[in-house]
């Protein structure tokens, strides 16, 4: 036996943060139908020892406690654990839960293995159940498990000395033989168990290894540095714990507190979880079962367990993979509309972290980047480090690349169900296109933003009102020779086939992506470029100079150079400070001029949002507009000849001219400013009448 235990170490008991608290009475049934491969683990935390069954002898203490010391890094840690490691004093259930999870794993495996030098075991056909019972009046939670148990040599090596976890060496052991079970014990860092001295003034373990022939014993600390082994006669095997709880921590006795802690943390441990011999875990972990095996009315009730919501998913990807990283996950989109705390990026991403089924962190901000925050569902993964509360990811280079393996996956899968799905596709973008974009704003890396960018749609000149088509698509309509992606951005469609911008274009009939969003040129500026064309706004379009020979170009000069010039030095002399170049455009045909600034997008979004508090000096200092104008235009001829006809009403058509390009750039702040002008011209122009 000390040959086997020298090999497996405290592989065949439990890791010191599973605990095990042999079953305080002689009786271990709590399921009706055995459960082959289970184990027998039980733990209670209590102020009061629990009932002893009539069925069997009664536990009975034998001899004087042998009082032991924790090792000094122990002591030192306790403080730690109990104080600050965990920032919810709930936890523990969740910890003790978790440990009397792997205990039955660990008896599992062992029942079942063929290695020779496997220790032999008892009761080997008993339910492996997971029992708590609640008791109000002493002040007591009681966690029983019918697993593998401890020895007394187990005992002091896993519960003297913390942060030894005796789930991982058993892990170690077994991966050495090649077993695949090891992955589901949860055990990692072996401090989980004293969490419990967070609401507990002193915690009795009662234990009895599965090995034949293993006595019990039960184990005693209040946590202040010292401990106490006693050996104790009648214990079924497994493990039960007894924390008498604190005075300002009897909530934990309620069972309905105790009720949702469970459903919170540990609804998806794969054995019976019972709160006063009610089966509480009943979900079963969609995420670690094969795709094709899970009905859409699963999905729907397991979208509805962990979104707390009453609407259906509208896309669903179930996801698993072992290369690169080891990923089990559900990725639900939801059918609803976004909600106001959605659409803030101050809310928290949707999606929860489980690690071998237990709950690491309800909302993991880490996973998937802040802009897929509208995304519900579950990562369970076996290769995410976590620290010893397993309340924090560690910022590590295998985050990163979990939560970049996870968002290409989520972008191919939404690629898909647009290709398959044009109509559904339609009407989610509708509601959840801003998250997109948000994503290509926000995103540093190119590969990404480019991924993001198959998912956008526009309308286009050449489609017909109402239809968009994607980057992708317009692309492919495109000649070899064509080496840009045109848009326009604009109020509505109306104003965009109107607009003195889009003349040029039209009449090459060159196609153009219609954004109506007020973020949309943004979001294509941040883009750059797309399948290796520029994304090209058609206002920095006009600003190239032009090569095209005259009969295709739009305008004439029906007035002589001569009175061009006159008219371009009247405009700069009447506009003074607010343009500061005037030159004469050939690419308009039915508007008198425009405005031109070198980004237009950023000029415009200067305006919406910082030029509230700047003169209008100062705007158009910054802005720097120059004004083109359409020297073949009939206001532009006749502004000629107001110049020395009536200069006052030329000086007021000129400051309307310039009025209008400005709002057909929308780089006005408020058009209201402009009747007061507009008024004033229809007078000076009807003083004839």
């Amino acid at each position: 036996m000390s040959a086997l235990r020298a090999r497996l170490g405290s592989s065949t008991g439990i890791a010191r943060r599973l605990l095990y608290h042999s079953k305080n009475h002689s009786k271990t049934v709590i399921c009706a139908n055995p459960l082959p491969n289970n184990y027998n683990v039980k733990y209670v935390l209590t102020s009061r020892f629990s009932t002893v069954s009539d069925q069997q002898p009664a536990e009975t203490i034998k001899g004087s406690a042998e009082k032991k010391e924790f090792q000094a890094e122990t002591r030192m840690l306790l403080d730690i654990v109990a104080r600050s490691l965990y920032s919810d004093k709930e936890v523990f259930i969740r910890e003790l839960i978790s440990n009397a999870s792997d205990a039955l794993e660990k008896f599992r495996y062992l029942s079942v293995s063929s290695s020779p030098e496997s220790p032999k075991l008892e009761e080997t056909d008993r339910p492996l159940t997971i029992e708590l019972t609640t008791d109000k009046q002493n002040r007591t939670l009681t966690f029983k498990d019918s697993g593998i148990g401890m020895t007394k040599e187990e005992i002091i090596q896993n519960l003297g000395t913390i942060a030894r976890s005796g789930s991982k060496s058993f892990i170690e052991e077994i991966k050495k033989q090649g077993a695949e079970q090891a992955s589901s014990i949860i055990g990692q860092f072996g401090v989980g168990f004293y969490s419990a001295f967070m609401v507990a003034d002193k915690i009795e373990v009662y234990t009895r290894s599965s090995i034949v022939g293993s006595l019990g014993y039960k184990w005693s600390s209040d946590g202040s540095g010292t401990y106490e082994i006693q050996e104790v006669d009648g214990l079924p095997v497994g493990t039960k714990i007894i924390v008498y709880l604190k005075t300002d921590c009897r909530e934990f006795a309620d069972d309905t507190t105790v009720k949702n802690i469970i459903m919170k943390y540990s609804n998806f441990i794969g054995s019976p979880i019972l709160l006063n011999n009610e089966q509480i875990n009943s979900i079963k972990p969609l995420w670690l079962m094969e795709p094709k095996e899970v009905t859409q009315e699963q999905h729907v009730e397991f979208y509805r367990f962990i979104s707390n919501s009453y609407d259906k998913p509208r896309f669903t990807l179930h996801y698993k993979t072992d290369a690169p990283l080891s990923i089990r996950s559900i990725l639900y989109v939801p059918e609803g509309k976004p909600g106001l705390f959605e659409l803030s990026r101050d809310s928290d991403v949707g999606v929860a972290l489980y690690s071998r089924k237990i709950l690491i962190k309800n909302k993991a901000e880490n996973i998937l980047p802040k802009w897929l925050r509208f995304v519900k569902g579950v990562v369970d993964s076996e290769d995410i480090p976590l620290n010893l509360s397993r309340e924090l990811l560690q910022n590590s280079a295998l985050i990163a690349k979990l939560r970049t393996v996870l968002t290409n996956r989520f972008l191919k899968f939404m690629v898909d169900m647009a290709s398959k799905d044009p109509v559904g596709y339609d009407a989610f973008y509708k509601d959840y296109s801003l998250f997109f974009k948000e994503g290509i704003v926000t995103s540093q890396s190119p590969l990404e933003k480019e991924e993001i960018a198959k998912l956008l749609r526009f309308e286009s000149s050449k489609l017909e009102s109402g239809s968009k088509t994607s980057l992708a698509d317009y692309n492919s309509r495109q000649s070899n020779d064509q080496r840009n992606i045109y848009y326009l951005a604009a109020p509505s469609r109306e104003l965009a086939q109107s607009s003195p911008y889009y003349e040029s274009l039209k009449k090459r009939d060159v196609e153009v992506l219609f954004c109506y969003e007020m973020y949309d040129e943004l979001v294509l500026l941040e883009l750059k470029e797309f399948g290796g064309r520029p994304l090209i706004s058609v206002e920095n379009d006009m600003q190239k100079d032009t090569s095209e020979k005259s009969d295709n170009i739009i305008g004439s000069d029906d007035l002589q150079q001569g009175q061009v010039n006159e008219i371009i030095s009247f405009l700069k002399s009447n506009l003074a400070g607010k343009v500061f170049e005037v030159r004469t455009t050939q690419k308009l045909d039915t508007h008198p001029c425009v405005i031109i600034v070198p980004e237009m997008a950023a000029a415009r979004h200067f305006i919406r949002t910082q030029a509230q508090n700047l003169s209008e000096e100062n705007r158009f200092a910054l802005l720097r507009p120059q004004l083109e104008i359409n020297a073949k235009h009939p206001i532009i001829k006749k502004l000629h000849k107001l110049i020395s006809s009536d200069k006052d009403l030329a000086n007021m058509v000129a400051q309307q001219l310039f009025s209008n390009a400005m709002v057909t750039a929308g780089l006005l702040m408020d058009a209201r400013n402009l009747i007061t002008n507009i008024n004033d011209l229809l007078v000076k122009a009807l003083e004839k009448y």
